[in-house]
């Protein structure tokens, strides 16, 4: 219980569409703890960007429910102010678009620098120049001197994401969210990036949320796994145990997509994330896009079961759940 360090409890973030409220984070409940990488994987439209932007207070004109204790305080009770002081200091997050979550008038020096005035305003202008030359050091960024004068169009890709990295880890936070931090790199930037982010978590001990559609970034860098599917987690569990013996179909389904050795033909899975609005609200959300396993083995409100130590699964569908390719593929073989 002591390295417990964010508690989300039975969190509900709707947005208004017409005259009702659709929720796009439906009574998610999790723990992330000290020193830890959770991994949230799902598709476009799961609801992983809602999840991490209800955690930092960034949605407007929502309803929230539940309960997000960051070190026993409640961030959805915490008045805006508060809440302030707390965002770039405990609480940071690197966001997807460094281009536009950096300010194009802004000089990256001044940027980076911002966040330690706000939150350290003792500290002299010398003492902060020194501070951020320090963090782009931290991020592999050459030459920090110049680069500390230089605009965000001046940069590449790869070294804005690094300048929101070093602007999200100035003042050391406790919990660090990464909202698809390597979206739109290439391959060894992304691996760069990867390896700061790693370097990060033992250099500040933080918790980190890693928000991606890449498994195999999950597979590198997360201690443990949630699975998101519209709004819902419906498979959380350890690393090892989520690749080696992956249970929801919805999770089963994303790993048979990923391409492997010797393989002739991609598994692909029907369908696409319903919208907000035509969301089925009741029995298990994936049945549509698996519609050859009967209606009989789904629940009527799934809940996450407690399958393994640690190891839940949403719903009594994944008994009774194959890749209709595979089992093809085992008839096949039985005959000959």
């Amino acid at each position: 219980m002591g390295n417990e360090l964010l508690e989300i409890k039975n969190l509900t973030t709707s947005f208004r569409i017409g005259d009702g409220y659709y929720a796009a984070v439906d009574d998610v409940t999790l723990t992330i703890n000290k020193n830890e990488v959770l991994g949230i994987v799902g598709e476009s439209g799961s609801g992983k960007s809602a999840l991490a932007f209800s955690i930092m207070g960034l949605h407007n004109r929502v309803k929230i429910e539940g309960n997000i204790m960051l070190n026993g305080q409640d961030l959805v009770k915490m008045s805006n102010s508060k809440l302030n002081k707390l965002r770039g200091d405990d609480l940071a997050m690197i966001f997807q678009d460094p281009l536009t979550a950096l300010n194009p008038l802004m000089e990256i020096g001044d940027q980076i620098a911002e966040t330690l005035l706000l939150h350290k305003p003792d500290m002299s202008q010398k003492q902060r120049r020194t501070r951020v030359i320090e963090l782009l050091n931290m991020v592999g960024i050459p030459k920090p001197e110049y680069v500390y004068g230089q605009f965000p169009h001046e940069l590449s890709g790869g070294m804005r994401q690094r300048v929101v990295i070093a602007i999200a880890i100035a003042n050391k936070p406790e919990l660090l969210i990464a909202d698809e931090p390597t979206t739109a790199l290439d391959v060894t930037i992304q691996a760069q990036i990867l390896d700061l982010i790693r370097e990060l978590k033992e250099d500040i001990h933080a918790g980190i949320i890693l928000i991606t559609h890449d498994l195999g970034v999950v597979a590198e860098m997360a201690d443990r796994v949630a699975v998101m599917y519209a709004g819902q987690i419906v498979e959380i569990a350890d690393v090892y145990s989520l690749f080696e013996n992956p249970l929801h179909p919805y999770t089963k389904s994303l790993l048979n997509s990923v391409p492997a050795e010797g393989q002739d033909k991609l598994h692909v899975i029907q369908g696409i994330v319903p919208s907000l609005k035509n969301l089925p609200r009741t029995g298990c959300r994936f049945a549509a896009r698996i519609p050859w396993i009967n209606e009989s083995a789904h629940e009527e409100n799934p809940v996450l079961h407690e399958v393994s130590p640690g190891h839940f699964v949403r719903c009594t569908c994944h008994e009774h759940f194959y890749i209709p390719e595979e089992s093809k593929e085992e008839q096949s073989d039985g005959v000959s």
